[in-house]
This record gives C-alpha cells, sequence and structure tokens, in this order.
C-alpha cells in the first residue's frame, strides 16, 4: 500500500480545510465552529463520531475486523494574537490567529480520517481520531481523558508542526520530549514605612530581590547537573512610591522540568524557600502554584515504530534525532495512559511559531498525513 500516494490523492482536500480554519481562529474552550466544520467533513465520510463537551471530537474508523485500538491526536485552539501577513486566507477574528499551527494539525488529522476511512476493509482494528481543544491552556488533553478518549487505546501518536526547519522533515526523540511546565506567583507581606526610616518598617523588595537570587540556587544546588530545570522570574513589582519602604510585593514565573519526580517535589521546595528567605527579614510569603502541563515522555517502543513508519513515507535522511524543548505540551497526559510518541514536522517559513508573521509551506501537509496513517497502521500490528 503507497501511503503516500494515498497522503497526496487528499492534499487539496487538507489543504482547503486548513485554510478554512485559518481564516476563522478560535481560542481555547471556545473551538465551536471549528468543532462544527470537523463534525461536518466527518457527516461527509460518514465516519462515526462523538463531541467532547464542550468543544473538540472524538472520532473513529473501524477495520474489517476487531483488533487493538490506536489513536491519533491534533489540537484545534488558536492563539491571541493579531495576525500581521499578507495571506489571502488570514485570519477574519480580530485578536485571533492560528499562529501555531493547530489548524493545519485539525487539517492533517481529518485527511488522515479521509485515508483509513477509504482502506478500512485493508486492516483490523480501530483508529481513534481525537480533535483536541485548549491545548493553549493546558486543559484540553484532561478533557478528553476524561471523556473517554484514551480508554482500550494500546498506542497513541501525535504531530506538532513547525517553521523554520526542512519542509517535510519528522524528527522524534527518545524518552522526555517535552517539560513539565508551572506557572508561580509569590506574595511578599511585610510592613511599609518612611524611607529615611527602614528601621520601622519591614521591606518586601528587599525580600523580593533576594528570593530572586535564591530560587536559582534550586537549578544550582538542588538538581543534580545532568538534570534539566529552569526556574525563571518572570516579572517583580514592589513599591508605591521612591522614597516608602514598600509593604508588599509581587513575583511571577515558571518552572521547567523533565523529571516527573522533580514535578511533584517543586511546590514543596518553593514553600521552603519562601518561608525561610522572607522570614530572614521578618516578612512573610505566600505560594500560588498552577501546574499547566506534565512531562511529556515518548515510549521507548513506541518510538521505534514511529520512527520506521516515518521512513516508509519520507526519504529517512529527513527522519532524524532531535531533542527534547522545554516547552510545555498537554499531549503529555496521554503518555501517562498508554505508549505514546511525539513527532515534528517541518515546514520551512522565515518566523517561528507564535509569531503574528508565521507563515508555512503547506507542501509539508502530505507528509504530515502519511505519517498519520502509516504509524496508525503499523501499530494495529505490532
Amino acid at each position: 500500500m503507497d501511503v503516500r500516494k494515498l497522503a497526496h490523492d487528499v492534499q487539496d482536500f487538507v489543504v482547503a480545510f486548513r485554510r478554512d480554519l485559518h481564516m476563522h481562529p478560535e481560542p481555547s474552550m471556545e473551538e465551536f465552529r471549528t468543532t462544527d466544520q470537523i463534525c461536518k467533513a466527518l457527516d461527509e465520510m460518514g465516519v462515526s463520531y462523538r463531541r467532547i463537551d464542550p468543544t473538540g471530537v472524538i472520532a473513529e474508523v473501524q477495520g474489517s475486523a476487531p483488533g487493538k485500538v490506536v489513536a491519533l491526536r491534533g489540537d484545534i485552539d488558536a492563539l491571541s494574537i493579531q495576525e500581521k501577513t499578507d495571506l489571502p486566507f488570514m485570519s477574519k477574528n480580530d485578536g485571533f490567529m492560528h499562529a501555531c499551527g493547530h489548524d493545519t494539525h485539525a487539517a492533517m488529522l481529518i485527511g488522515a480520517v479521509k485515508v483509513l476511512n477509504g482502506i478500512k476493509d485493508k486492516f483490523s482494528g480501530t483508529v481513534r481520531f481525537i480533535f483536541q481543544p485548549a491545548e493553549e491552556i493546558g486543559k484540553g488533553a484532561v478533557l478528553a481523558v476524561e471523556q473517554g478518549a484514551m480508554k482500550d487505546v494500546s498506542r497513541i501518536f501525535g504531530i506538532h508542526i513547525t517553521t523554520m526547519a526542512p519542509v517535510g522533515q519528522i524528527s522524534y526523540v527518545y524518552g522526555p520530549s517535552h517539560a513539565a511546565a508551572a506557572r508561580y506567583a509569590i506574595k511578599v507581606k511585610g510592613e511599609a514605612c518612611h524611607g529615611a526610616a527602614p528601621h520601622a518598617g519591614m521591606d518586601a523588595t528587599v525580600a523580593a530581590a533576594a528570593l530572586v537570587m535564591n530560587l536559582q540556587t534550586i537549578v544550582s544546588r538542588e538538581t543534580p547537573p545532568d538534570e534539566a530545570l529552569v526556574v525563571t522570574v518572570g516579572t517583580l513589582n514592589s513599591g508605591s512610591r521612591w522614597n516608602i519602604v514598600s509593604g508588599e510585593a509581587e513575583l511571577t514565573g515558571t518552572i521547567r522540568t523533565y523529571s516527573r519526580e522533580m514535578h511533584e517535589k517543586m511546590p514543596g521546595i518553593l514553600t521552603r524557600m519562601i518561608d525561610n528567605t522572607c522570614g530572614a527579614f521578618r516578612c512573610t510569603g505566600e505560594l500560588e502554584y498552577e501546574t499547566m502541563t506534565r512531562v511529556s515522555i515518548n515510549d521507548e517502543e513506541c518510538t521505534r515504530q514511529g520512527a520506521e513508519s516515518a521512513k516508509k513515507i519520507q526519504d529517512p535522511e529527513l527522519v532524524v534525532l532531535g531533542k527534547p524543548t522545554m516547552g510545555g505540551e498537554d499531549f503529555a497526559e496521554y503518555t501517562f495512559e498508554a505508549p505514546a510518541t511525539f513527532f515534528s514536522l517541518g515546514a520551512g517559513g522565515e518566523y517561528p511559531l507564535h509569531s503574528d508573521h508565521m507563515v508555512l509551506d503547506e507542501s509539508a501537509f502530505e507528509v504530515g498525513v502519511a505519517l498519520y496513517v502509516q504509524c496508525a497502521l503499523d501499530a494495529l500490528e505490532a
């Protein structure tokens, strides 16, 4: 079976579908039109599906006989960015843009549905398609799992398109592919006083400044040198006037790690650091901690199979071992449910993802569709 040719045959359909979604980007948890368009296409193919509440779709194509269940995932939400390209199909929704390429993920996945539905008499088992909402806010995968997306799934595959990489290049990694991502806010409370008599108060600015420095020792003194960890302070706000010692300060930032153990321990480590540092300056501190995504780990055997599948539909020289990223990806939730692999697909372009000028080469879609299909077929036979 020439999967690459099958993907080529649906390329025009995929491009048209993607351009429609690109013109009508919708924010996380509000992808109502996008969901309707996916359902409309599935209806036209005669493919069974059910909606995720409130947005998103889970569809299935049944093969000629019972067998394994393999899942394919594509996310569908857009970003709150004003598009500044000159594309003829640029966003019509003011303030929103598919700058992360989720329109392409949805389009490639619907293309894979079309291909697999056309050859369902040639394989056994079930392919499940997860059109997932709200990846950008890290809530969609949890929602999909809670509503049965991963029931009985033996393997799952995902693709993220990327710009500024060779068109059609497929990269993969073994083990952690995306870091756990969390955001934190620390409120430091002291006691304001006149700047000419600092001894009369408790300086929240000094305590906050000490926290900025001390937090970095979590990386340098509490983490093994061969384990990657990022502790970033993004903002520090303190004070109301030039001649007043501040009574309140706030820091916000992000934590990134590939270690599931460190991810679980981090709130406790931060609390200890806050209590001891603030206490040294007679201040107090309160922590607000929110997990955005967990660590996404590619299963070794699933990834080995995925890499071999990729080489069947693409020049092996364009199938490469990549590097993990500290970026978060809520595909991580699926990796806790079944063996999983997440690929990166190059699509050229001069600007990075999340840029208001992001433009990519649509010829990459054929590779993405073929990769989805080949991975599913091989996983059903594994």
